[in-house]
């Protein structure tokens, strides 16, 4: 199975403000970076109860009819009617492998702690970081603590009119 990592930060790495708010991130997105031609590819998202709330706060559900997992080990708030949902708990190798029996070949995993704990474990095979041009100075940050180093490869850097920053690694050990 895939995992890749799609996300946004501010160019001093954090995803989000320490609330959780993402107000440092352009309205929608921004310009077109690719978002919507790597959801094509995914079959499957893996995200923590705190990305999950905060994605329940969006004007609309971003993620069509893709399934979510959301990993917990609370109950969730309810999901929007149209939305596929499933609460799962357990460490990442063991949802890596609930998943995979279930056919799902390519999973995008977001949230911080979800992102760092896939990646400790050695299941996240592509990171691609959007950096917006804006420090914040406090946050969320993308990367945690790591007992090991986790050796990248560059596949390339794209640069956009609005200044966003985009570049892509696939994970090597």
């Amino acid at each position: 199975m895939q995992a890749s990592v799609f996300v946004g930060t501010s160019l001093d790495g954090f995803i989000a403000r320490l609330h959780g708010e993402l107000d440092f991130l352009p309205p929608g997105g921004g310009e077109p970076h690719g978002y919507d031609e790597f959801m094509a590819t995914v079959d499957a998202l893996v995200i923590g109860r705190k990305t999950f709330e905060t994605v329940l706060g969006f004007d609309a559900w971003p993620y069509g009819t893709k399934p979510v997992f959301v990993l917990s080990t609370r109950a969730l708030s309810p999901a929007p009617a149209d939305a596929v949902v499933e609460h799962l708990s357990g460490d990442p190798a063991e949802i890596v492998a609930q998943l995979d029996a279930r056919g799902i070949r390519h999973i995008y995993v977001d949230g911080g702690i979800t992102i760092q704990r896939f990646l400790q474990a050695g299941l996240i095979q592509r990171l691609v970081v959007t950096r917006v041009p804006v420090l914040i100075g406090v946050g969320i940050p993308l990367f945690g603590e790591l007992s090991r180093d986790i050796i990248l490869r560059h596949v390339g850097t794209r640069q956009y009119a609005s200044g966003l920053v985009q570049s892509e690694y696939v994970v090597l050990a």
